[in-house]
């Protein structure tokens, strides 16, 4: 506890660029670092419908710009309007099946947008630290049984995959050239994936889809049923997010490189387990599996291994999958029962706080 909230206090009085502030867990990074005292500006699109953005009324309590990452020009010019102290790149592309459906899309926001954030980074040199986050997904995966390192070979089947390991090669090619020996300067790359919790209403993903047949009282679909994924809570990587980026502020410059944020490696779950365990605390539901499209090849197997962000951060995940499915779905029931959702997200984040690592 003691670790992430000194990580958290870095951030206080601090500019803070967050690209992406309008999405999933954007959104929830902007509440955190400006109730910790954050100067928080973001950059990104305008919100979807019943974004967690809104819910919370973020727009009122920090300096959103609606942008894209795509327009070099405006990004640029609002990172030198901010000035800030260190940015979070998080906006992006970020389904995999959109990007069978525009893959254009996904590979200009995911490439070209990560590009454009990285050449204004270049330019401005008031920047003390970057934290750019990817994916666990950036990884070739090979269905094998053990966690990916931080050294292990990138590459992508799924144009989303592939976007993501595009960008991690960019990231890494900026890095070794222009940041690596840039004096107080630090710049990392994130990987994190299969996050869950409140506030997510994209298509296609399990628990949205979840609640909305339970909010229907419909039966929840699901295509693969006994696909396996290292499910965590928004807040476990954003905890990590959080870790690297105090680190990268106070220890200046020379920390490149790449970090992985997950659960245990035998923390793995299938969506048959994570739909009835939704079910169960939702207290009502019914599961129907539906034939998946052979067409789209999804994985079945990923999962990574955190020992360094563990060693050289004293980083931990702090709740299991029983915690993590018991906090999102109570979001979500308390969403649907008209709970305030700035009140509701704020006790989530001091509950997380409060909590002792695995």
């Amino acid at each position: 506890m003691e670790n992430l909230v000194n990580a958290l206090e870095v951030f206080r009085g601090r500019k803070v660029l967050i690209t992406g502030d309008t999405g999933f867990k954007g959104s929830w990074l902007s509440l955190w670092l400006h109730q910790h005292g954050a100067k928080v500006f973001g950059y990104a699109l305008p919100p979807e419908d019943n974004s967690h953005f809104d819910a919370l009324g973020l727009s009122e309590i920090i300096q959103h710009r609606d942008g894209d990452i795509r327009d070099y020009k405006s990004l640029s010019t609002f990172i030198n309007e901010v000035d800030p102290d260190i940015i979070f790149h998080l906006a992006a592309q970020a389904l995999v099946i959109k990007s069978y459906q525009d893959p254009k899309e996904t590979f200009d926001t995911n490439v070209v947008g990560g590009i454009n954030l990285l050449e204004a980074v270049r330019h401005h040199h008031g920047l003390k630290a970057l934290v750019f986050i990817t994916s666990d997904k950036c990884y070739l995966n090979k269905e094998v049984a053990r966690g990916y390192t931080e050294l292990d070979e990138l590459g992508g089947y799924d144009p989303y995959s592939a976007s993501k390991a595009a960008a991690e090669l960019v990231f890494a090619s900026y890095a070794k050239s222009y940041f690596a020996h840039r004096p107080s300067f630090g710049a990392a790359s994130a990987r994190a994936g299969n996050v869950i919790g409140g506030g997510d209403w994209s298509s296609d993903r399990i628990i949205p889809d979840c609640i909305r047949s339970l909010i229907a009282q419909a039966p929840i679909e699901v295509r693969n049923p006994d696909a396996t994924r290292p499910w965590q809570h928004v807040l476990e990587p954003l905890s990590g997010y959080v870790t690297l980026g105090a680190r990268l502020l106070t220890n200046g410059g020379g920390n490149v490189g790449s970090w992985n944020f997950g659960p245990p490696e035998t923390a793995v779950h299938t969506v048959a387990e994570v739909t009835q365990k939704a079910i169960d605390e939702w207290g009502a539901g019914t599961m129907s599996i539906s034939p998946s499209d052979e067409k789209l090849h999804e994985a079945k197997l990923l999962q990574l291994n955190c020992e360094k962000a563990r060693r050289e951060l004293s980083w931990h995940p702090r709740w299991d999958f029983a915690q993590t499915m018991h906090q999102t779905i109570k979001w979500y029931r308390e969403f649907n029962e008209g709970v305030n959702t700035f009140a509701s997200s704020s006790a989530q984040l001091q509950t997380y706080e409060l909590s002792k690592h695995d």
